[in-house]
């Protein structure tokens, strides 16, 4: 495919942390690709919740399901703007890495446990994972991926944890921008899970038909459906409902960015990262139905009362976990006791509540409860 001028090359990379030879028969961004599907965080990524947690049923989505996703929204996107296709792939199956057991709100947990070490930001976790925690190399720690591949998982950062990364952290200081496949894989993070949230919260129950009527941008493309099937099965309205949003939010931000990259007429990449904004956005109509429907999933889906419950428990599970373990390192398996003492050593009190951190992120949901009751019910032994 011919690329525009604007998009990432991987034959022009700003390269990996440790030199490497070339790949014989793939691209650099797909040999980044297949090192992230191959990887073990990759693989926990089916047991770690998107809005369920994973024992409440098989067909919700995980975030393995939501990253899959995302890469194949964002894949479409790229490749009508002819922009790397790979690239965007290779974002989207890595931005949930770092992300911990129970969704938001285990992330939320763990960042009020850390809050005097430095905090915990999943999005920056998820570095941390392909840059350290990954070990299976013989020549360095991580998965030594690309700048750019790096630059794209890094879609959130604070100025002080910026400050410590280098190269990559530098745009949050310059307030720069990312490269184009970097912004579409963060806009289509979104198109998927507030769609595929809908699907999952009515599947579940906790969503009504009627209520998300109240949702101009649902309500249009429900008439849509009924007008155009007719007599349908509710399994089938709401995935036709469902399909044709995805679809009118993807068309239009191709429609949009590529005005928007017409006006800017980036000719390298480099142009693209001096913007003062995103080139990648949707229009001002579909902005802000789409920030209606977030408003809405926020206030009758991730609230509902039988979610909150969940969430809160599940809070719960992460602040004693990290409290238990804090207070005595030896309660982890021993290469994480082992990194503890190292990281405490070099770091102090900071080092040892990361590697606790580090430890209690890469848990799937499972394995957090499993671990919650192996460590209090006086009754499991082992």
């Amino acid at each position: 495919m011919d690329l525009a001028p604007c998009a990432a090359d991987p034959a022009r990379s700003r390269g990996r942390r440790h030199t490497e030879p070339p790949p014989a028969l793939r691209t650099e961004f797909q040999r980044d690709r297949d090192r992230i599907v191959h990887s073990a965080a990759f693989r926990r990524l089916e047991y770690k919740t998107q809005v369920f947690v994973n024992h409440e049923g098989d067909l919700f989505r995980t975030r393995l399901t939501h990253s899959l996703e995302v890469a194949q929204i964002a894949r479409s996107v790229a490749r009508t703007l002819r922009l790397n296709e790979d690239l965007c792939e290779t974002i989207s199956l890595a931005h949930d890495l770092g992300h911990t057991p129970f969704g938001h709100a285990g992330q939320d947990a763990l960042n009020e446990c850390m809050k005097a070490y430095g905090g915990f930001e999943h999005n920056l976790q998820s570095l941390r994972v392909v840059d350290e925690l990954e070990d299976k190399y013989a020549q360095f720690r991580g998965l030594n991926l690309c700048f750019e591949t790096r630059e794209g998982i890094l879609k959130h950062c604070s100025l002080a944890n910026a400050r410590t990364l280098g190269e990559v952290g530098l745009r949050f200081i310059e307030r720069s921008q990312p490269s184009l496949e970097a912004q579409i894989a963060n806009l289509a993070d979104e198109i998927a899970y507030n769609n595929h949230d809908i699907d999952d919260g009515l599947r579940a129950g906790l969503l009504q038909i009627e209520q998300l009527r109240e949702v101009p941008l649902f309500a249009r493309h429900h008439d849509t459906a009924r007008a155009t099937y007719g007599r349908i099965g509710p399994k089938q309205e709401r995935h036709e409902t469902i399909r044709a949003i995805i679809n009118t939010l993807v068309l239009d931000l191709i429609a949009h960015s590529r005005s928007r990259i017409d006006a800017a007429a980036p000719t390298h990449i480099d142009d693209v990262r001096r913007q003062s904004q995103p080139l990648i956005a949707y229009s001002a109509e579909i902005g802000a139905a789409n920030r209606e429907l977030k408003t809405f999933l926020r206030d009758n889906l991730y609230l509902h009362h039988r979610v909150y419950r969940v969430m809160t428990k599940a809070r719960k599970v992460v602040r004693e976990l990290f409290a238990a373990l804090f207070e005595d390192a030896r309660l982890m398996p021993p290469e994480f006791f082992a990194q503890s003492q190292q990281r405490e050593g070099q770091h102090g009190e900071t080092g040892r509540a990361r590697a606790v951190a580090d430890y209690i992120a890469g848990m799937t949901d499972r394995y957090a409860l499993d671990e919650h009751e192996r460590l209090f019910d006086p009754r499991r032994l082992r």
